[in-house]
């Protein structure tokens, strides 16, 4: 089966450098850039993903893609994007490759408990609404090595499955699953259609969690995500508590052994 969406993808924009394909796509939107188009860079100079941290693509090694949406609901459920994106790209990686691949939520794909791939979703308002949505997406591919620093938490497609990937191939396969569930979510504007999917994927699930806000931290279990795509984390008095945002660390995941 050859895996091409329908409208995602309409117009293909690439380039050999960018700073930011996320800029890139929100300077395009600016300019009346359609819904659906996408933008990749071979390489970025100055990336970036959550929380303002730098994210470079050296030439040639990874898929670095941004895809511009302006959808017609509320910006509350912009979030959820995000979520749909992670889900797509571990189809994508498991259709392409043959790798399982796990999500570490909100924004993170991972591989044997390394991470291949992070997401980040921006958004514009115009008078009150949705002007238009970037959802952002690196995917480490065909890197062979990574630094001392980075190695133990970080990996490649090419790592793991021992041969090159085509970045077309991962692109389109990554756009016709995006843009599927995407449909769905237009009409629902939540995520119950992806649950049981999304918490199958969900490297966190069942496992001991550290959850880092701006008033402390506290340890819970994951019990995957609920329709609004918060993280349902089981305190130890017995409580479940609904995360929306923050830092979420995943024990044996990332360094953290505490």
């Amino acid at each position: 089966m050859e895996l091409k969406a329908k409208w995602m993808g309409i117009p293909w924009n690439w380039t050999e450098e960018m700073d930011s394909t996320n800029e890139w796509a929100k300077r395009d939107a600016k300019n009346g850039a359609p819904s659906g188009a996408v933008y990749i860079a071979d390489s970025q100079t100055q990336g970036k993903g959550r929380i303002g941290r730098r994210w470079e693509t050296p030439k040639g090694s990874s898929l670095a893609l941004s895809l511009l949406l302006r959808p017609d609901f509320e910006a509350e459920h912009a979030p959820m994007l995000t979520l749909i994106m992670g889900m797509a790209a571990c189809m994508a990686i498991e259709k392409i490759t043959g790798l399982t691949a796990e999500i570490k939520w909100p924004n993170d794909v991972v591989i044997n408990k390394k991470k291949t791939t992070g997401i980040l979703t921006e958004m514009g308002m115009s008078e009150g609404k949705i002007s238009y949505v970037v959802v952002g997406i690196g995917i480490n591919l065909n890197m062979e090595s990574f630094p001392e620093e980075l190695a133990y938490k970080a990996t490649s497609l090419k790592i793991e499955c021992g041969h090159e990937i085509n970045r077309d191939e991962i692109a389109a396969a990554l756009l016709f699953y995006f843009e599927q569930y995407y449909e769905k979510f237009e009409q629902t504007h939540n995520l119950g259609f992806l649950i049981e999917e999304y918490n199958n994927h969900l490297v966190n699930r069942g496992k001991e969690v550290l959850i880092k806000e701006k008033d402390g931290e506290y340890t819970g279990i994951s019990r995957g995500i609920n329709d609004k795509g918060e993280l349902l984390v089981e305190k130890k008095d017995g409580n479940c508590v609904e995360i929306f945002s923050g830092e979420v660390s995943v024990r044996g995941l990332y360094g953290y052994v505490s």
